[in-house]
């Protein structure tokens, strides 16, 4: 059965498309508009509405409930503080990355888990003696994300108490009559918020909202438009950047954090003596520097593009579509050196880019590869640079 989140009333006559996908077993809308750069344009430069409800959300309780996730989780729960989110990783035994998600502290003994994918039987088998509760409360809330530059301006009008939320910290507010929590939290690299509510309060938080937002240019945003800021602000996706190591078929199907970027999670490692799963494996990678690639940016050169497309008698294409298949990345020598994991145009910069995977010899800022594309049946290669990501990274975002 397919389901539908506590917005779809209000969401479905707002899509023009009525192109939907699934998402968790919800219907999750692709585009509302006929153009996806509308609303790509309203995150930019005004604010999108994006229902996240289809998330998974585990609460974790109990007297060990830190001491739980401080033994599960890649990166240190200890150093959340009260108010505070946290994005972080889980790995198996043999440091190879399980799923990431964000964790959102209330209190030493009160946790809420979000992830992509369901893992909830993962947690329960891992509990052993420690006293902590595991519950699946995915049904129990609806959340909604607001991102964009306007998003605070109009989400204080609201509630005053929001403009003061810190990036990546949450707290109670109220939309209208309704309770909700915030966090400043997001998915699109830009400054944004993440609203949760209870299912029965939905309706009438959106209604209020909408009011709020009258005459502002906010549009909802489907998913189309979110995977494309997603690229822009690097932030990688399950079965797209990496893959989850439970239903990996070999290890070159694996990663590890190192190997996504994550490396800045472990600079304290040598001085805690935390025990979680997978550390053992991350301290050899990082002392025998054993990882395979490295995940960067890549700015492609538009000349090399252009020309590319101009010797074959073609007007060069600038389609912002998230491509989401591997593209091989060489060296001059013609040695194969990482490949692209997504690649768009990103709108915002004007200029193609992507996310990669590359040998750690090439890792660095400004190093040179060429990436490979077909035109008119034929393979060519274009120059293309490493960036550090994120790519769009405006200071609004935590400002």
């Amino acid at each position: 059965m397919v389901l539908t989140t506590p917005f779809h009333e209000r969401l479905a006559p707002l899509n023009q498309t009525q192109l939907w996908s699934h998402w968790s077993g919800y219907l999750s809308a692709v585009k509302y508009q006929m153009a996806d750069k509308f609303e790509y344009f309203a995150v930019r430069n005004s604010a999108g509405l994006i229902d996240t409800s289809p998330l998974y959300k585990y609460r974790f309780g109990g007297r060990d409930a830190a001491k739980f996730l401080g033994g599960v989780l890649a990166r240190d729960i200890g150093s959340c503080r009260d108010g505070q989110a946290q994005y972080t990783l889980w790995l198996d035994e043999r440091g190879y990355v399980v799923e990431d998600g964000v964790v959102i502290k209330f209190a030493a003994d009160d946790f809420i888990l979000t992830s992509a994918e369901p893992n909830l039987a993962y947690f329960q088998k891992l509990v052993g003696y420690d006293n902590v509760e595991i519950t699946d409360v995915s049904a129990e809330y609806a959340s909604l994300a607001m991102q964009g530059p306007k998003s605070r301006q109009i989400l204080e009008s609201l509630d005053p108490q929001i403009s003061g939320l810190g990036f990546f910290h949450h707290g109670p507010a109220k939309i209208g009559n309704v309770p909700v929590h915030v966090s400043r939290t997001g998915y699109t690299g830009d400054l944004g918020y993440e609203l949760w509510v209870g299912t029965d309060g939905a309706i009438e938080m959106w209604d209020t909202l909408q009011e709020a937002c009258a005459g502002r240019g906010v549009l909802p945003v489907g998913q189309s438009a979110l995977l494309m800021t997603r690229i822009e602000a690097g932030l990688v996706l399950i079965g797209v950047d990496f893959h989850s190591s439970r239903f990996a078929f070999n290890d070159e199907q694996c990663s590890t954090p190192i190997e996504l970027g994550f490396g800045w999670m472990f600079r304290e490692l040598a001085k805690s003596p935390r025990r979680f799963i997978g550390r053992a494996a991350v301290e050899r990678e990082l002392a025998d520097k054993t990882s395979r690639w490295k995940m960067v940016g890549l700015t492609i050169d538009w000349r090399d593009w252009d020309r590319h497309y101009g010797d074959a008698g073609l007007i060069p294409p600038k389609d912002e579509t998230p491509v989401v298949y591997e593209m091989m990345l060489y060296a001059d020598d013609g040695a194969r050196v990482g490949y692209t994991t997504s690649f768009m145009y990103s709108p915002m910069l004007q200029r193609h880019i992507a996310m990669a995977r590359v040998r750690p010899d090439l890792a660095a800022v400004g190093s040179k590869v060429n990436l490979e594309v077909t035109i008119n049946h034929r393979y060519h290669t274009v120059a293309a640079e490493v960036a550090r990501p994120p790519l769009f990274n405006p200071p609004r975002k935590t400002a």
